[in-house]
């Protein structure tokens, strides 16, 4: 229960954070990507501020030697730049730079049962699913 409960209150506390500071807006969003015109530097200035809360607590946790509410610490050890990494990066960028949204702003958003919001969440469903079904099994 106190993993349910710690989840949900961090997922309250980043959506409020994003609301607060207009990123579940796509249009600063893409304000931010568009230098040719009403560049708004609001997206550097947002996440330069969760890197300046962040950071002390990543340095705390690090020193722990298992997190508060698990067994043990589950960070990727793969280094390996390949393909599938590139393309799914890249898959992300260009759906981000597109719409303006990425997939923690457009769950706040769909509270607002827009049509183009609702039709992003399908869509990025759907990538989810076609990453699972198109991945090759190993034998």
């Amino acid at each position: 229960m106190k993993v349910i409960i710690a989840s949900l209150f961090s997922g309250l506390l980043f959506g409020f954070g994003l609301i607060i500071s207009g990123m579940s807006n796509p249009a600063r969003v893409l304000n931010f990507l568009d230098f040719s015109s009403n560049w708004d530097a609001t997206l550097a200035f947002v996440m330069g501020g969760a890197i300046a809360v962040a950071a002390p607590c990543i340095y705390w946790v690090r020193k722990r030697s298992k997190p508060l509410f698990a067994e043990k610490f589950d960070i990727p050890t793969s280094t390996t730049i390949d393909a599938k990494l590139v393309s799914g990066s890249a898959c992300f960028g260009i759906g981000w730079g597109i719409s303006g949204f990425c997939p923690g702003p457009v769950v706040v958003a769909a509270a607002s049962l827009q049509s183009d919001v609702l039709l992003f969440i399908v869509a990025m469903v759907v990538g989810m699913l076609a990453q699972h079904w198109l991945k090759p099994t190993t034998a």
